[in-house]
């Protein structure tokens, strides 16, 4: 039997962590995320239950049949199956690239997931998604924690894809 080289055995261990940390942190944000819209749906539709962060933040409670601004209102079936569709995709993305794929990367990808598997949840189970932080100081849809993971998982994928291609491109140019 050949050996494994040590290139191979370190990608390996390589993915083997990256992989534990997209499953660890995809599992606590949707835990986390389904506990507090538990949490939250002790309150009425509607209803107002207190404020955070000097009352930058309310909790207000809206079922939302729709996506962000009220868009694509009352599909949410087809929209539970395209946040999932979304989620396969990073998901294929990730098993493709999780040798070279950076902690950064994995991160991003994990609250995307999260957030879309959270929602999806809601759409298929209820029919709509429990939102409930309310900014007072914008114009601002209501939201919660999914969207949250939705929106820095972008942004944290983003800052993982561009500090790649730094790299990549300080290798080459050291060479």
């Amino acid at each position: 039997m050949g050996q494994v080289s040590p290139d191979k055995a370190a990608g390996r261990r390589h993915a083997a962590l990256e992989s534990v940390l997209l499953v660890a942190v995809t599992a606590l944000w949707v835990a986390l995320d389904q506990a507090a819209k538990a949490a939250a749906s002790a309150l009425p539709e509607g209803g107002y239950g207190g404020s955070i962060l000097g009352g930058l933040i309310e909790f207000r409670i809206v079922h939302n049949t729709g996506a962000a601004w009220g868009i694509f209102e009352g599909n949410p079936a087809a929209l539970g199956a395209f946040s999932l569709v979304v989620c396969c995709l990073l998901l294929a993305y990730f098993a493709v690239s999780m040798r070279t794929i950076n902690t950064v990367q994995t991160i991003g990808i994990a609250l995307v997931a999260a957030g879309g598997i959270g929602n999806a949840i809601d759409r298929f189970s209820q029919g709509y998604v429990i939102d409930f932080f309310a900014a007072t100081f914008i114009d601002f849809p209501v939201f919660n924690v999914a969207d949250i993971g939705v929106t820095c998982g972008v942004v944290i994928l983003l800052a993982g894809l561009a500090l790649s291609w730094y790299r990549e491109a300080k290798q080459e140019a050291d060479r």
